[in-house]
């Protein structure tokens, strides 16, 4: 492999691909006092932080209902629970994504049906779905439902998802693990489907410092249920068990982190689309951008092109100190734990030149311009 010429513009601090640092920085006075109001009042578990912030995180997204817990694979087996998923029941997700959105589903017995992706937003494609209910039809699963994965920052096309599952007398969950803060059509994702499940993993464009999910609803019964299965199954009292459940809570400390982050979360918001659009326009004749459909307002949960000779190029950059991260290599279907679980039949091909070209560049609010310079230069003397 021959060197990459270095970029002319010198870069003496190291940089990050994503930068929790200079978040931290910025409210750091104000995450010390909410973290010390936790420890002067002692209520680590569902303590008042938790019911503020789910209070806030409805008025952000115009959901009705918010239930925090754990984690946004939690979020994602209260979600299945709550809408009655069982073993015999197939639910159709993309096959080009984190491995926990099919490992909720195959957690409760029920079985992942992989489908392929739209080659321009990543996100679900709607004919391979409608390919895979007609699949699912002629076998012994009963189709049931579909989690349309928000991936890399945007929404997934929910007004073509909706209408197919209306059709086939399905239910919806949006897996916005990676889109939380942006929209589809006008419309803040949260209320884009039955249940919308999200992530505040700490790389999340809404993060707190250690696990933490949401499930948004405007259903109250389905709320109920979540709320019930969330402890145990809790009845009217903590020893009364209605249903099967879960340990799942939101721990107070997460909460109180979450709420000073969302304070500032719009800004981020534009502060990354400020990031995307210079990469945008310095990129566009070098590699195969990123996609945002019309319509949608992505936060930017990574940015991520495709190069042909993806090795080569992340080797280059490794050279000259330019973080990436190369996201789902391997597909859902191809990994050894999900190899008996039924694929479309006409196919992945999208996704199987996806996980071999796409790569993706360091990407948060705090990307300093001279920093991103270094990048775009370094991409672009990677590819000529």
């Amino acid at each position: 492999m021959s060197n990459v010429a270095k970029p002319s513009n010198i870069i003496t601090d190291s940089i990050d691909f994503i930068d929790l640092k200079s978040q931290q920085a910025r409210i750091r006075r104000n995450l010390e006092q909410a973290l010390m109001r936790v420890l002067d009042h002692g209520k680590y578990i569902m303590g008042p932080e938790v019911l503020e912030l789910e209070s806030k995180l409805s008025q952000f997204c115009n959901a009705k209902h918010t239930i925090s817990c754990s984690n946004g694979t939690d979020a994602l087996v209260l979600a299945l629970m709550a809408l009655g998923a069982k073993p015999g029941d197939a639910v159709f997700l993309p096959t080009f994504t984190f491995i926990a959105t099919a490992e909720a589903v195959a957690f409760l017995g029920i079985t992942p049906v992989m489908v392929d992706v739209d080659p321009e937003t990543f996100n679900i494609c709607p004919e391979s779905l409608k390919t895979a209910i007609n699949d699912i039809k002629k076998s012994n699963y009963k189709a049931a439902g579909i989690i349309a994965v928000d991936l890399f920052g945007q929404s997934a096309d929910y007004e073509a998802i909706n209408a197919i599952a209306k059709e086939n007398g399905l239910w919806v969950i949006d897996d916005a693990a990676q889109s939380f803060g942006g929209s589809y059509k006008g419309t803040k994702i949260g209320t884009l489907a039955d249940i919308t499940c999200t992530s505040f993993f700490p790389a999340k464009p809404l993060g707190c410092y250690g696990e933490g999910g949401a499930i948004f609803t405007d259903n109250e019964n389905l709320k109920i249920i979540m709320e019930s299965c969330r402890v145990h199954g809790q009845g009217i009292h903590k020893y009364e068990n209605v249903r099967l459940g879960m340990n799942g809570r939101l721990d107070t400390m997460q909460a109180a982190v979450l709420l000073e982050k969302l304070k500032i979360f719009d800004d981020e918001i534009t502060l990354r689309q400020t990031v995307a659009e210079r990469y945008s326009q310095a990129l566009k004749d070098y590699v195969e951008m990123p996609v945002v459909a019309e319509g949608n307002v992505s936060v930017w949960a990574q940015y991520t092109i495709r190069v042909k000779n993806r090795a080569e190029f992340h080797a280059k950059l490794s050279q000259i100190n330019v973080p990436t991260a190369v996201y789902y290599p391997i597909l859902v279907h191809q990994q050894a734990a999900y190899s008996i679980y039924p694929v479309v039949s006409s196919g992945t091909p999208v996704s199987n030149d996806l996980s071999e070209k796409v790569i993706s560049l360091p990407m948060h609010p705090y990307l300093e311009p001279a920093k991103q310079d270094y990048i775009i230069e370094s991409v672009i003397n990677s590819v000529s």
